[in-house]
């Protein structure tokens, strides 16, 4: 039997089902889904520039741009319908800040989730050895956590300037034979973002998962434990309290039973003696 075979039979893949390693694999899926659709996008738009002198034209001007998207660095050439010159025109924006700090997010989550994953399967036992393991698993998760939004959010508006400054509207205007009425320019297609748009839905989505992993995490670190024996403390001084009282009052009911007895042994001999006295009385008649 292969040792991948053995791990399962004895049981280590069960950490699996705990929320703690099953987040942790999501997680991983999800980091990979993010950089993999922003990361690895390439997309294009394509023009029709027609002059009035027909030689002048061009019908298919194609404008290819990609991944960090560094758009001010895109330049491609169009006719100026004015004798053979030609026209370099280059798009406007730079939003690779924001796709680069995205993918980088998501490349060492990926990394980190791998590694929290096979600790969680492999090397359970030693990772609740101490609580050194669950404090540094716990600070990383928050960390990560607020990574993910940072970066969701700045990669949300980076492609919506990706978006403007790619559209064939905003391009023809860069574009001096379009503004004279005598030519046509139109768009033969615009590009297709979906990639990016489900890349910004997967980095909120991870800002989820992480965000949601960070109470598994901390129920794992010795916060909590210390935390769940401070509110216990009170509740077991409150209960011996009251078995004490009820020990008091017990103890005080018998002594005062006891007192009570005691007062009315006095008084039933008195009253036994009563008769005493009409007996000397006859006696003496």
């Amino acid at each position: 039997m292969d040792p991948v075979s053995q791990l399962a039979s004895a049981g280590t893949f069960r950490a699996l089902k705990e929320p703690l390693a099953f987040l942790r694999a999501l997680e991983l899926l999800f980091a990979i889904f993010a950089f993999a659709t922003c990361g690895g996008y390439s997309g294009g738009l394509r023009l029709s520039v027609d002059c009035v002198n027909k030689t002048e034209s061009n019908l298919s001007i194609d404008v290819a741009f990609a991944y960090p998207f560094r758009l001010h660095q895109v330049m491609f050439e169009v006719p100026t319908c004015e004798g053979k010159e030609r026209q370099k025109v280059a798009l406007i924006g730079d939003s690779s800040s924001s796709a680069e700090f995205f993918v980088t997010v998501a490349v060492f989550a990926f990394l980190y989730s791998l590694a929290a994953t096979v600790v969680y399967i492999f090397f359970q036992n030693k990772y609740r050895e101490n609580n050194r393991g669950p404090l540094i698993d716990f600070i990383v998760t928050v960390v990560f956590s607020f990574l993910w939004l940072v970066g969701s959010s700045a990669w949300a508006k980076g492609l919506s300037d990706v978006k403007v400054a790619t559209d064939p509207k905003e391009v023809l205007l860069l574009m001096s034979a379009c503004k004279q009425p005598s030519n046509k320019c139109m768009a033969v297609h615009s590009p297709v973002m979906s990639s990016l748009n489900t890349s910004v839905v997967f980095g909120f989505l991870n800002f989820i998962l992480w965000a949601g992993n960070i109470w598994f995490v901390f129920k794992e670190t010795g916060w909590h434990s210390s935390g769940q024996r401070y509110l216990s403390d009170p509740m077991e001084k409150h209960s011996s309290s009251f078995n004490q009282g009820g020990y008091n009052q017990d103890s005080y009911g018998s002594s005062s039973g006891y007192s009570q007895q005691a007062s009315l042994g006095p008084s039933s001999d008195e009253f036994g003696q009563q008769p005493s006295g009409p007996a000397s009385f006859t006696n003496q008649i």
